[in-house]
């Protein structure tokens, strides 16, 4: 998939809402519902690329492997890719 960067908070909450990762490491059925749990109530901000075989987007596969959640001081990573363990990090910016 091509790599995208999103500003806007309800577009960001609507994508989210569509991304589901399975494989081995960090998996969801629904990267909003953990977004949410962690407190990414109004993100400002994302960014997603590369691709994974194992992410899926509306049900398809090979949807973006990184994706980076930015809510004010607050960054959530999901980061994996084919042959990868994902990973999720949350950090606080300066």
């Amino acid at each position: 998939m091509k790599a995208i960067t999103i500003q806007n908070p309800d577009e960001i909450l609507t994508l989210l809402a569509d991304v589901s990762l399975r494989g081995t490491g960090f998996t969801t059925e629904s990267l909003l519902d953990y977004a949410l749990e962690e407190g990414f109530t109004e993100p400002i901000f994302l960014n997603a690329s590369g691709e994974d075989p194992n992410a899926f987007f509306k049900g398809e596969p090979n949807a973006w492997a990184i994706y980076q959640v930015r809510e004010w001081k607050r960054v959530l990573t999901i980061s994996g890719g084919p042959g990868q363990e994902r990973r999720a990090r949350i950090t606080e910016t300066p």
